[in-house]
């Protein structure tokens, strides 16, 4: 009998025990861009509660950008950076949703959203606060920029270049660490029941082992956020939606994660 209680208590053990990270696809070159259409299509079968997502986010990245511009000051942009920071995984989470229920084969409703996001609060906090640490590190390596290498009222070409250049890849290496950990974190938190670490872990595995793919995959964000405010922010209220439901569809296609449970919520009718 003791033998038996031993053997079903090491299996349930086994059972308990996931990796550190979800296995990942190899992705070919053309799939950013099938994400992108997948997500024009769940945009155009759920516009209005799409454009009431993109609406949010566009009037939350206008006034950073008009407090940066009118205010002049660092601080509050950091602070309302900070802001959406914590804002940002609980609204990306309302996308993911509408695509998810859109896959299930579902209308999309914004009760739903709302509760999904809820269920997964707390590793919403966890990533946030992860982030928002990166961030803060980010913005202190900023101001040692100014220190060490400080401008003159007029400076010459040199003096420039050696700013510019230091900044620059400072800030590239804080956006590519940001970029890999947040890839698809959020829409795996909300599909399968794994904490924030795991997650981040994951979207990392995912960039590093299809590295050229996601490069031009975040690539073709920032060329898309750029025309949306070269667009005086009005394409934005269409073009973070799109964003959003392309990358579940990344998610659902890069990353394998059968080994942790499917939220019930978000598990598909065929299963």
């Amino acid at each position: 009998m003791y033998n038996n209680l031993a053997d079903h208590t090491e299996a349930s053990d086994e059972e308990q025990i996931k990796p550190m990270v979800a296995p990942c696809r190899k992705l070919d070159f053309g799939a950013p861009f099938r994400w992108l259409k997948a997500g024009w299509e769940d945009f155009k079968h759920a516009p209005l509660l799409s454009l009431s997502y993109g609406l949010v986010l566009t009037l939350i990245a206008a006034a950073i950008a008009y407090t940066a511009f009118r205010v002049g000051s660092f601080t509050v942009v950091i602070v309302m950076m900070a802001g959406f920071i914590f804002l940002g995984p609980a609204i990306a989470m309302g996308l993911y949703s509408v695509s998810c229920q859109l896959e299930k084969g579902d209308k999309p409703r914004m009760f739903a959203c709302l509760r999904q996001g809820k269920r997964r609060f707390g590793n919403q906090m966890i990533f946030a606060a992860a982030l928002l640490i990166v961030f803060l590190v980010w913005a202190r390596a900023s101001s040692m920029v100014h220190i060490f290498f400080p401008m003159s009222d007029s400076p010459e070409v040199a003096e420039l270049l050696t700013f510019v250049g230091i900044g620059s890849v400072i800030g590239m290496l804080f956006s590519l660490f940001i970029f890999s950990v947040s890839a698809f974190a959020v829409p795996m938190m909300l599909d399968r029941d794994v904490d924030a670490i795991t997650a981040m872990l994951t979207s990392v595995n995912v960039v590093l082992r299809n590295t050229p793919v996601m490069l031009m995959w975040g690539a073709l964000i920032a060329v898309a956020v750029l025309l949306g405010f070269g667009s005086g922010f009005f394409s934005l209220t269409v073009i973070l939606p799109v964003i959003g439901y392309a990358t579940w569809h990344g998610y659902r296609d890069a990353i394998d994660a059968s080994d942790w449970e499917q939220d019930s919520h978000t598990r598909l009718r065929s299963d």
